[in-house]
């Protein structure tokens, strides 16, 4: 048997002819973790492994997502060449027609209707250069205000919060390694254990150190199992939840007064509105007992050192900006913000929110977080890319307002990179009534997506096996992501893409570039000075050091792991305390007798984002073939709902068919359903438009809506 077995394996090892390995990074979220492809070329066909690489944040450790990503850049469905519409159906073209096509249609739409008649939409899975480079496209081969970009649904409420506090925005004020030094931590609308789940063993280890940690979720989750304490809270009353735990934290004299004196303003104003609140208000009004608040503040106040993370299901609201806002008033009030086992971390969604929103995708930035709007930050930027200042555009809207400008007849053309936006918005309904609309539409993506569908042109881009470049993960820590793979078919990257576009429409000089190291260098110099100063990185120094923290000012500096352990970065050194309404600005809405359900959404482990690329994952897609809706079981049985019934979603907006999914981890009042689907499983069809009148986040996390079991109309 023994003589048997080793001539099979000889023979088996003899198939393999060759093997190769591809070093890169996982596409999908903030982590950024760091792993190899191994391909290994038999007889009949090549194999392929992932295995995770050694690296300061992930630690060597991958996901069910990374293990399996290597799918969807080999998957069958894969667009190689380019593609254009003709009698609704996609046909092959040349790269020569396609932008015969483009120059034509883009320089008709903007002789006819000015040059904003164009917009672009980005990605937050773009990385720097790419995000860098479509920010100067548009302002300076388009000559157009309307750029943003689909990180304006993941951080944009913890953004423009950490902006307007600390007077910087980066993802985490510190390093994950301080997270174990932290005898109390708060995870507010965070699910890591699904969403980010190799950051789980940072907080584990916390635990393990006696931390106490506190989670505050509508739902159990993997997340809330680690809790000692599970705030069950009330979709949309998170900032009242807030203003309960600080009431609790003022009265009992739980505040580091040195510090609040010392390095804060605004603080007066917190006291006396303080006075306001009352806690039995605040119960009724959050579903979290008045005991369990004391618990929390209590724990938080009295530990010296802790740290408060947040993430969608506080940001993704319409008050979602004043939410975070009140986070941060208890950072400041007890001090526990820029020195050991202290910070804030705001949980990036998308690979690269962070550098994506730092470097010229938002409507409102230009690259190193400068303001467009600022005379001084314009002329640098300008200077730098080569142009007269007067000719920057000036600010634009945020993404879903580009498409109301479409609907307004503003907006007529459209070229897309890196999102499903029909997928990914609220009011999704609406979102594909608008790129219907368009005169000219053109998709850059890997796939045909359920927007890209709609595109006039469709043009092949690299996936992360092929695309090097650097990304700037949940940390604030650059990182590079090599990519050795070869193109396949006529594929090109999204980089060389728009600087060919440029060179149409006549501003080639603009966009000359080699690689991408080469733009890195001009992002570099035009972030110099700014909020997000990249100068001291290089490629080199990345490769050599495993990563860099921004800011980092010059080529002898180390990079800035820990922010504010002296000052915040206001022009007078403090951070500044605000009030915070229970009530939000834009009324949120509330169950009534036709919508008595709170619709919120978030992820599953298997799927990210709208599903484009995990859906062409089988190992991903056999684990969730479909959405679902989580109920609680008493719910269910008051509506006549069976567990795997298919289910009618109503709202508003507009009305899906999911599969229910009975669970006492819910709250009674409050259904949640993932949004990695599309179609008749879109669950934005159902979120209504109102944006957040700081941030312009839609509340994806609040929705009304009435359920019908499907079986009971038959």
């Amino acid at each position: 048997m023994t003589d048997l077995l080793l001539k099979y394996f000889r023979t088996k090892q003899q198939e393999v002819q060759s093997e190769k390995t591809y070093d890169t990074q996982c596409p999908y979220c903030s982590m950024q973790c760091k792993m190899q492809l191994i391909e290994q070329s038999v007889v009949t066909r090549k194999k392929y492994k992932t295995v995770g690489k050694a690296n300061p944040t992930s630690e060597g450790r991958l996901c069910v997502k990374g293990l399996n990503a290597h799918q969807h850049a080999f998957h069958r469905e894969r667009i190689k060449y380019p593609m254009k519409k003709v009698d609704g159906q996609f046909v092959r073209t040349t790269w020569d027609e396609a932008y015969a096509l483009i120059k034509k249609k883009f320089k008709s739409i903007q002789k006819k209707h000015g040059n904003d008649a164009l917009a672009c939409y980005g990605g937050a899975q773009l990385t720097n250069e790419e995000a860098y480079l479509f920010g100067k496209f548009a302002r300076v081969a388009l000559k157009t205000k309307y750029i943003d970009y689909n990180g304006r649904f993941c951080m944009s409420a913890a953004a423009t919060a950490a902006n307007v506090a600390f007077g910087i925005d980066r993802g985490l004020t510190t390093r994950l390694t301080e997270i174990p030094n932290a005898k109390v931590i708060i995870l507010a609308g965070t699910n890591i254990a699904e969403c980010q789940p190799t950051i789980m063993p940072y907080f584990e280890k916390a635990k393990e150190n006696g931390a106490y940690i506190i989670v505050i979720d509508p739902r159990q989750t993997g997340t809330t199992k680690i809790a000692d304490l599970h705030l069950q809270v009330k979709p949309g009353t998170d900032a009242a939840l807030v203003n309960g735990l600080l009431k609790v934290l003022l009265d009992e004299g739980y505040t580091d007064h040195e510090f609040i004196n010392n390095r804060t303003n605004g603080f007066e104003a917190l006291v006396e509105h303080a006075t306001t609140i009352d806690l039995e208000k605040i119960a009724g009004k959050t579903g979290v007992s008045v005991e369990d608040i004391k618990t929390a503040a209590t724990v938080f106040g009295k530990e010296a050192t802790g740290m408060i993370f947040t993430a969608r299901g506080v940001e993704q609201q319409v008050d979602g900006y004043m939410a975070v806002r009140n986070f941060l008033n208890m950072i400041m009030v007890t001090g526990k913000i820029g020195k050991p086992g202290c910070g804030y971390g705001a949980i990036t969604g998308q690979g690269n929110g962070q550098g994506g929103r730092e470097h010229g995708q938002k409507a409102d930035q230009l690259p190193g977080y400068r303001s467009i709007e600022n005379p001084e930050h314009r002329k640098y930027i300008a200077d730098v890319w080569g142009i007269d200042e007067k000719e920057l555009p000036r600010k634009g809207i945020s993404a879903y307002e580009m498409m109301e400008k479409v609907h307004e007849g503003e907006i007529h053309g459209m070229l897309l990179m890196a999102s499903n936006p029909i997928v990914s918005n609220p009011n999704a309904s609406f979102v594909k009534e608008a790129l219907e609309k368009l005169d000219f539409f053109v998709a850059i993506d890997m796939f045909i997506s359920e927007t890209a569908q709609l595109a006039d042109l469709i043009l092949p881009t690299s996936s992360y096996l092929e695309n090097e470049g650097t990304f700037t993960n949940l940390e604030g820590r650059v990182t590079l992501r090599e990519a050795s793979k070869e193109l396949p078919g006529e594929v090109k990257h999204d980089w060389k893409i728009l600087s060919e576009i440029a060179e149409l429409l006549g501003k080639g000089k603009y966009f000359s570039y080699s690689c991408a190291e080469d733009i890195f260098n001009e992002l570099r110099i035009a972030s110099k000075g700014g909020i997000a100063d990249y100068y001291g990185i290089t490629y080199e120094r990345i490769r050599e050091k495993n990563g860099m923290f921004w800011p980092c000012p010059s080529l002898d500096h180390d990079g800035t792991e820990i922010m504010f352990k002296e000052s915040f970065a206001h022009p007078d050194k403090r951070g500044i305390i605000l009030p915070v309404s229970n009530e939000s600005e834009v009324p949120k809405k509330k169950p009534t007798q036709q919508f008595p359900l709170y619709l919120t959404t978030g992820r599953v482990v298997a799927h990210y984002l709208t599903g484009v690329l995990t859906r062409k994952s089988p190992a991903l897609a056999a684990r969730n073939v479909e959405s679902h809706i989580q109920i609680h079981p008493e719910t269910a049985q008051s509506y006549g709902i069976q567990d795997n019934d298919l289910v009618k979603i109503e709202s508003e907006r507009g009305t899906i068919v999911v599969r229910g999914q009975l669970s006492d981890e819910i709250r009674k009042d409050t259904v949640f359903v993932p949004f990695h689907w599309a179609d008749s499983q879109n669950v934005n069809c159902l979120v209504p438009k109102e944006l957040d009148p700081t941030c312009r986040m839609p509340g994806f996390k609040v929705t009304t809506v009435n359920i019908t079991a499907l079986r009971e109309l038959a």
